[in-house]
């Protein structure tokens, strides 16, 4: 079984590239899981400028909106998986069963973040993921808001639990959560 670190914070704290520095400290191949769906123009040219950052670090982009644990399996000759993010990966779930007539349960949220670590199993690198602290601000006034917050909370909970190292950013700044045991990291 392979490392997987978790880094997260808030919108613009540095998450992403910091990620991607991590990343390209681990020797290629490397694959990045894009969960982003092209929704505008902004979103478009956002996603042009995240690509173009990559391009020199010999970076595959897998781009996969809902089924991570596959994308991340389909990755695992890899040194280095990226997905980015958990987060709008929560999203696009609640929109898919949105779409069904359906709705995202805490516990579907569980169960999905147990098969991505399952796939995380058969990567003998590492795998990062980069995700949101949706939860440190006000209550979000409407009941969708609520439950994203609370569905993307509970798969932090879930990755944060079986990850080897956790860092939270915070203006460009990381914080080490949960850091490696020197054994652990030294048997790689």
């Amino acid at each position: 079984m392979g490392r997987i670190v978790l880094v997260t914070g808030g919108s613009r704290s540095g998450k992403s590239a910091y990620a991607q520095k991590l990343g390209e400290t681990l020797r290629p191949p490397r694959t990045f899981i894009a969960t982003c769906p092209v929704l505008d123009d902004e979103m478009r040219e956002r996603i042009r400028k995240h690509q173009q950052a990559r391009a020199a670090h010999d970076w595959q982009t897998v781009e996969e909106t809902a089924n991570l644990a596959e994308a991340v399996r389909g990755a695992k000759a890899s040194h280095v998986v990226l997905v980015d993010c958990l987060s709008l990966w929560v999203n696009n779930l609640m929109y898919e069963a949105q779409l069904a007539g359906n709705s995202v349960t805490e516990d579907e949220i569980s169960r999905r973040c147990q098969e991505v670590l399952a796939a995380c199993a058969e990567v003998s690198g590492t795998v990062i993921f980069v995700t949101n602290e949706v939860g440190m601000g006000i209550i979000p006034e409407n009941a969708l808001a609520r439950r994203f917050r609370d569905l993307a909370g509970r798969c932090n909970q879930v990755m944060a639990a079986k990850a080897d190292a956790v860092t939270l950013m915070v203006a460009g700044l990381p914080v080490e959560l949960k850091k490696e045991r020197a054994a652990r990291r030294g048997s790689r």
